[in-house]
């Protein structure tokens, strides 16, 4: 299939999605909106962990063999028939690749490769940042079309620690972080980013401490499993050489207290999972203090710094305590004609399930249907 200087491929072998590596790089490098969720590294690793044979579907675009715009899709058949992005809910954003040097054309090729692909199934891009390239090819599409909100993310400005802390609503406010900063230094709490050669031993410092501070209590089991080890060791590693991951240890009294994983791209960071000791609650150090004083460090200086340090998915209120930006990802749904009646059901599911949570929680509200 040809658009005007471009042709367009639909990849489905695993091989030749491992190949791509160094060109994928390079377009995920031109593309201003990527976010490291987009990133070569990141999604073969996912890819090998949890792909299944024969559900691959790259959609890519070249311009004189070098690649101009890539979609990293599977086709799943539950709920409905459908191309859903690579990389699941263990990715906090969704998205397209676009050449920023290519614009309005790559986008044009891009969504028109989506449309001959999309001839049984609907295309469902969940979690796409706003602005994201994904927005365009919607923008595009001469299909149905739905724009839905998906997952809530709260985004403060990739400042220094003291600027963050001059945000605080209140001078109490602003001496009570000030006061937990200085608890950090009393207890000898130092940090440093391990080297690329120390990455696989330090994740697995990560995970066991991960286990260690959620013993006892609800935790998303995925990250326990052996699957989720493997994926994070295969895509942190070369994310780090990089420079589109950073990995910090926490120590304390020259034994690692926690480790952290910070993924960026230049249009973003944020800390993806930490492990952190029991003892350093036990101690009264805010871990969640510590942990964004280090994010910060990595993203307000030098060519890789983001210009969002997004707290990723999730509206838990200690994230309120530094009055981030609340920004609610996006999820296009794009269809053919013939295909519409799945866009119309997958839309009524996400309407059915929003009612069911606002229900749930007057639910909650009301003391969960108990007595007094």
């Amino acid at each position: 299939m040809r658009y005007p200087a471009y042709t367009t491929e639909l990849v489905t072998g695993e091989r030749a999605f491992a190949a791509l590596a160094p060109e994928w790089s390079r377009l995920y490098r031109r593309c201003a909106t990527a976010t490291p969720f987009q990133s070569h590294a990141w999604l073969h690793s996912w890819w090998l962990s949890y792909g299944r044979r024969g559900r691959l579907r790259l959609v890519l675009v070249r311009e004189g063999g070098e690649l101009a715009a890539a979609a990293p899709l599977m086709r799943v058949r539950r709920p409905l028939p459908a191309l859903v992005p690579l990389g699941g809910c263990l990715s906090d954003y969704g998205d397209v690749l676009v050449d920023d040097e290519h614009g309005d054309a790559a986008v044009a090729a891009l969504t028109e490769a989506l449309y001959a692909a999309a001839r049984t199934a609907l295309v469902d891009l969940r979690e796409v940042r706003p602005g994201g390239a994904a927005e365009r090819v919607h923008d595009r599409w001469r299909g149905p079309r739905r724009r839905l909100g998906d997952s809530l993310c709260l985004e403060l400005p990739a400042v220094p620690m003291a600027e963050l802390v001059a945000r605080l609503p209140s001078a109490k406010a602003q001496q009570r972080v000030r006061a937990k900063l200085r608890k950090l230094d009393a207890l000898g709490v130092k940090s440093r980013a391990v080297l690329p050669e120390e990455v696989d031993a330090a994740l697995g410092r990560l995970l066991e401490l991960h286990r260690l501070q959620w013993q006892g209590r609800k935790v998303t089991g995925e990250h326990l499993k052996p699957r989720f080890r493997e994926h994070l060791v295969r895509a942190v590693g070369p994310m780090v050489r990089s420079g589109d991951a950073v990995v910090t240890e926490f120590r304390m009294a020259d034994e690692v207290v926690a480790v952290d994983v910070t993924l960026r791209s230049p249009a973003l960071a944020g800390g993806y999972l930490y492990g952190a000791h029991p003892r350093l609650r036990e101690c009264r150090a805010d871990v969640a203090v510590m942990l964004l004083d280090a994010c910060g460090r990595h993203v307000t200086g030098g060519e890789r710094a983001g210009g969002t340090l997004s707290l990723l998915r999730g509206n838990e209120p200690y994230k309120h305590h530094w009055r981030p930006e609340p920004v609610v990802n996006q999820r296009l749904l794009l269809a053919r004609r013939r295909t519409a009646p799945l866009l119309a059901a997958a839309a009524g599911g996400d309407a059915a399930r929003r009612r069911g949570k606002v229900a749930l929680r007057r639910w909650r509200e009301r003391g969960g249907g108990g007595g007094p």
